[in-house]
Parts: structure tokens; sequence; C-alpha cells
């Protein structure tokens, strides 16, 4: 069968009309596997914002009350999508639909086919049919590197409308999604570019007569699945140096955050003259989407972004067939404050390792490690900043700190404030919700410091996900490196000093795969990022990304005479 041919609607985009089918409440488990353990936050791939964004609404469904949601208690459109597949805009087989929600609001806005493994296989089929024939595989180098340049400029054209659904579906701030969707398409570029510089190379063996050389070629079909905190950038980490190898790729959404996925799909994937069946979506749940691709057999490699006791879970399944796999997975990052540091900067850089993003994201600066020395007064003037953040809609650029995106993952944090001031840590900063009056909505969480923070403590240890900081206090640089490195995570890590030995020194020790000296949440297309330890393996951005996609084929040539004994392996011997 050259297409599962169900419901497909080739002329309506991402949307189209249908029947309602079965509708999951908002509060159904949403870990990849439902297998998340109580000490681990709701993380983006546990497996939205008043502002006018275009709609391209063929068809709509008029919602009325449904469960037991005080969100669904007055009539309202609410714009529908469909998935892409093989090239075409398809419902799920199934024509059940889920509703995604605004963060800010807490009010649906839009409704995503509910995918399951039948539409799993026909992705990836049709993803495995696009790298077996058709004009993908006769592509060269130098063409598909034109394709990801053609992907870049739609992206440049469309980085404004991407961002806003961004926003209203994960409730970031505008003014960081909006920077990210514009910066999106450098990936594209880079690894165009980089695509025909990937090159084999001739070996001179031990033999004479022999002429030896060695082949990079593409892995196969890929499956990303990525995460809710930000879904496009990510998306885009993956799927530039896997288009740049010639693999085929199917991408498995966040639940939470599938619009600007179909969005990205609609504006650039569908017109970038890319052939079908190279690049598709299923959108769903974890459990009916997510595990059936990490299983499929026609799948080679899994490149997953989410929490790590999901990544561990996708870690074994992936093994079972020997998939390549690429993590990137949690953090708990030591921001670390050396009494030689600009005081200012310092600050400011602990605000932005932490309450930027809410602190949903892997590389928060969660532990705020401060020299003994300076402890008091960075803490007051730590506070003193941070008490001046304005939380509000995500949509207004003048916004500093928007809605936690979840339900479950905004219960979790609370939770975790609450662990934290039973162990005895003491509260100098928020604590709790925010109120209306302080700006918050409908999941806001008020920016919260703890201090007499022990690095024992499970507020030192788990990962929150969320704007909850602990300051620990060090005496040295050995008891600084002793604290930064007593724990399971190693994603990121951060030093602020004036000392350019002290920056190198540090850099080294700190078993982190990325280390930031007197700046934080810097990131680039140019440079790999990933984790240590329990933060993940492979790496992502930079050459080093492009190799995960690719594997190396050895070619012997004998141009001499054959003959020898056939029962003895032929060594230089």
């Amino acid at each position: 069968m050259l297409f599962c041919d169900r419901r497909a609607d080739q002329s309506a985009g991402p949307t189209g009309s249908r029947k309602a089918g079965i509708w999951p409440t908002y509060d159904k488990k949403s870990d990849l596997f439902q297998r998340t353990p109580t000490t681990e936050p709701v993380r983006p791939n546990s497996l939205t914002n008043s502002f006018p964004v275009p709609v391209y609404v063929v068809g709509s469904y008029e919602a009325s009350e449904r469960g037991n949601s005080n969100m669904l208690d007055r009539p309202r459109k609410l714009q529908t999508y469909q998935t892409y597949i093989d090239g075409r805009w398809v419902d799920a087989a199934s024509g059940k639909m889920f509703e995604t929600f605004d963060p800010y609001t807490g009010e649906a806005w839009a409704l995503i086919p509910e995918c399951d493994h039948t539409d799993v296989d026909c992705a990836v089929e049709a993803a495995h049919r696009a790298f077996e024939a058709g004009p993908w595989p006769l592509m060269t180098a130098t063409q598909r590197g034109k394709v990801l340049r053609r992907i870049a400029a739609l992206i440049e054209k469309h980085a404004e409308h991407l961002g806003k659904v961004e926003v209203r579906d994960n409730g970031k701030l505008i003014s960081e999604m909006s920077a990210q969707t514009r910066y999106m398409s450098e990936w594209f570029y880079y690894y165009g570019g980089l695509a025909d510089k990937v090159q084999g190379a001739v070996v001179p063996v031990d033999r004479p007569d022999h002429f030896n050389y060695t082949l990079r070629e593409p892995v196969g079909v890929c499956a990303f699945i990525t995460p809710w905190n930000s879904p496009l950038m990510l998306t885009a980490w993956k799927l530039a140096p896997a288009l740049a190898a010639g693999c085929t790729v199917v991408i498995k959404p966040s639940e939470h955050t599938s619009a600007s996925l179909l969005e990205l799909m609609r504006l650039v994937i569908a017109e970038a003259d890319i052939p079908r069946g190279v690049v598709n979506v299923v959108t769903g749940y974890g459990p009916a989407t997510g595990e059936p691709l990490v299983k499929h057999p026609k799948v080679a490699k899994i490149a997953f972004t989410g929490g790590t006791a999901t990544g561990a879970r996708v870690n074994e399944l992936a093994a079972k067939s020997f998939k390549k796999v690429s993590l990137e997975l949690g953090g708990k990052s030591p921001n670390i404050v050396f009494d030689d540091c600009i005081l200012e900067d310092a600050v400011s850089g602990a605000i932005s390792g932490i309450f930027a993003a809410t602190g949903q994201t892997c590389i928060a600066g969660s532990r705020l490690l401060v020299q003994e020395t300076i402890h008091d007064v960075f803490v007051e003037k730590l506070v003193t900043m941070a008490k001046q953040a304005r939380l509000g809609d995500p949509s207004n650029p003048e916004t500093q700190v928007g809605p936690v995106t979840t339900p479950p993952q905004y219960q979790k944090i609370l939770s975790y404030i609450d662990i934290a001031k039973g162990e005895g840590c003491n509260c100098v900063l928020g604590g709790g919700p925010a109120s209306k009056e302080e700006g918050g909505g409908k999941y806001f969480v008020k920016p919260t410091i703890f201090t007499k923070v022990d690095n024992k403590m499970r507020i030192a240890q788990e990962e929150i996900f969320g704007p909850v900081l602990s300051v620990i206090k060090f005496r040295d640089e050995e008891d600084a490196v002793s604290i930064a490195n007593d724990i399971a995570y190693g994603l990121g890590a951060g030093v602020w000093t004036q000392s350019v030995k002290r920056a190198h020194t540090m850099a080294r020790r700190i078993r982190a795969g990325t280390v930031w000296v007197n700046t934080y949440r810097a990131v680039s297309f140019l440079m790999p990022f990933g984790g240590y330890k329990a933060s993940g393996l492979g790496r992502e951005n930079g050459v080093e990304a492009i190799d995960g996609y690719l594997q190396t084929k050895s070619v012997w040539i004998n141009n001499g005479a054959g003959g020898g004994n056939p029962f003895v392996m032929k060594t230089a011997g």
C-alpha cells in the first residue's frame, strides 16, 4: 500500500473538518510510558496568552460543557488540526482528537489528532519508503543542502507567527519564543552548508594491491520525541542534522504542545519542496504513540528530549532492537558564585539561570552555590532583584515570568516547595502560587528562593523544573567542586569569577556537558550540547551532532591476485 489513506485532506492544510471522536480529559496521565516516579518532576515529555493569531480553520468544533472542566462552560470554536504523514494532511486513524490548552488562561484553544499505533506504522512506513526509494536517496549531499536552506528561508519568513503559536501552546514568554524562532533558521543554514562536507576517507592499509576507503552513510529512519518547553527549537536541533545526513524522520511532539510543530509543517516543510515521506508527524499521548514509535522495527535511531526516567525507558526499549539513541535529559545545574565575581553580573546571572522560562528548562541553574564570604550580601541583592520580576501575560513583551505550562507540573512545583519547607529550608522569597493581584493567572508560581539548603536535601538533589532556587554555601574552590559534582545529573554549570585560572580550572573539574563562565543559558548551533551522567547520551549541535545520524562503512578492493588459503583469515602476516 503506497499510503495509509484514511480521511486524508490534502487541501485543508493542518486543519480539516471532522466529527467529534472520543475526548480525553486534560488530566490524563501524560508520561511517555506512564512510568514517571514520584520523585521526578513532570518533564516536557513525561511519556498556551491572549493575543491575535492568524487562524487557518477549515473546520472547527463547537465546544460546550464536556466533562467536569469549568474551562469549557461556554460555546466557542476551537482551531482544529490534522497531522502530517507521507506529504498529506490526515486525521488520526481512530478519528479521535484531544484538546490543547493555553497555560495563561487555562482554556482549550485547539484540537489535535489523537494518533495511535496505526498512525505510527503509517508514518514509519512512509519514512522508510522515502529513505529506500524515490527522489530523496538519489539526491546529492549538495542538493540536500539546498533543501535545508529553503527550510531556513521559510522559517525566517514565518518566524513571528510560529513564535506566537508557541507562546499560546506552552505559555513561555513571547520575548524568548520569538527570539528562538528567529534564530532557529541558523540550524538549517549551518547543516545545509555541512551536508556536502561529510567525507569518508582513503585508508592506506598494510596490504599491497589493496585500495581501502570508508563511506559515511545515513542510519535510516529516525524518530524524534520532543518536549513542551521549547518544542520548535529542540526539533530543529534534531531535524537539521538528520536531513543533512540523508535520514528520514517521524516526529512525536509533546501532547501539550503539538500545534506549533503542525504550523511548522504547514508553513515550512510542506512548502520547501521536500519529497513526500521524508518528514512525518504523529501527535498524541505517549503510551499510544511514543512507545510504538520507539519499538518500531524500521526505526533506526531515537532522539529524545525529556525526563530522565522516561529517557531510561526509551533507552531500554531501543536497546532491544539495537537502535542508535541520543538522549537529552534532566539537570540540576550548579551556578557557582565566587567572591571575586562582578556582583551585579552574578546576581543577574543567577536570576537568568532559574527564573527565565519560569524555571522550566533542563539547564536551569537551580542550585546556586555562593561563597560564604559574600553569601549574605549576595542573597540580599538577589532577593531585591527577583522581587521586581513582572508576572503576567506571556504574550506581553514586558512580562518576565509566565505561567507553568501544565497543571501536573504546577502541582509538582508546589509539592516541592512544601518538601523544602518540611526539610527546614528558609524561604526568603515567594513560596507558593501567585495571585491575580501579583500578576498571576491560572498556573503561576511565585519566584521562590530558599536558603539554608544542604546539598543532600531533596530540593537540592531532585529536578523541580520550576522557578524554585536552592542557595547553598561553600567555603573554597575545592568545596565548590565537591558540591557541584555531588549530584546524579551533569547537564550544565555556571561559574562567576574574574580569575582566568579559576575559570579554566573549574571548567575542567565540573562534571557537566556545558560550563558557562560569567554567562548562563547561552546556546549556539555551532556548540555541541548534551549531558554527563544521568543527563543523557550523545550531543546535539555543532559538527558532532551529524555523526549521530551517520554510520561508517568500510570498503576493501583487491587489485592484486587472489588465492591463498581459503580457511585462514587474510591478515597482513
